[in-house]
């Protein structure tokens, strides 16, 4: 449960921290998730399809050591 302290006259700014909260949360996110049941193997089919993505749209140097 998020809360946000409103004080006197203070609504607009309340509702941006509000706003805020809820982005950082991922609050939306969540509960569009939660809408349908997702089996297992699509969400872990999901997860892996991105990281390729980002592994191609940001290629790492082949020279570089990472110990």
């Amino acid at each position: 449960m998020l809360i946000v302290k409103v004080n006197d006259g203070g609504l607009d700014k309340a509702i941006k921290i509000m706003k805020n909260k809820v982005r950082k949360t991922k609050l939306v996110q969540e509960l569009r998730e939660r809408e349908s049941f997702q089996k297992p193997s699509i969400k872990r089919r999901k997860i892996l399809l991105k990281a390729k993505y980002i592994q191609e749209k940001f290629p790492q140097d082949d020279n570089v050591v990472v110990e």
